[in-house]
């Protein structure tokens, strides 16, 4: 029986999310490095621009969920953007992602946020099927990038 369990992650939590980070990447077909990861979070926690949660299975860590912060100058309000999430084969179809996507909705709504916001690959079904039936809805009104040179 599976004892998943997400919470907001500390720092204590770096070594465990810099591998589920790493993975991430890999998923969307980066290098593995894991160093550098562990790098970008420290960062983010050090600077305090993200907000990150962890799931576990028992003691395992299976997934995590990053929101960050950002406004709507229209709106006047707070809003986040889960900008990564991510479950490792460990821990799918438990539930984690739906957990993920919960811990998510209710740190935005005890803060005051206004919304949340995400996005993902046009060819990932999985993930987008789960958005929709957790009561998220597709955007294709507002969305351009403009990629910066490295």
């Amino acid at each position: 029986m599976s004892t998943i369990q997400i919470r907001q992650a500390v720092l204590a939590d770096l070594d465990a999310l810099s591998v589920l980070f790493d993975g991430y990447r890999q998923f969307y077909e980066r290098e593995s490095d894991v160093a550098a990861a562990k790098q970008f979070l420290t960062d983010r926690f050090n600077h305090g621009e993200s907000v990150v949660f962890i799931a576990h299975d028992g003691t395992e860590p299976v997934g995590f969920a990053q929101l960050y912060p950002s406004f709507s100058s229209v709106s006047l309000g707070r809003i986040y953007i889960v900008n990564d999430l991510f479950v490792n084969a460990a821990g799918r179809r438990k539930g984690v992602g739906a957990g993920l996507l919960s811990a998510s909705i209710d740190f935005a709504k005890t803060v005051g946020a206004i919304r949340l916001a995400l996005s993902t690959a046009h060819t990932n079904a999985n993930a987008q099927a789960l958005y929709e039936a957790k009561g998220w809805t597709r955007d294709d009104d507002f969305f351009y990038v403009y990629p910066l040179p490295a």
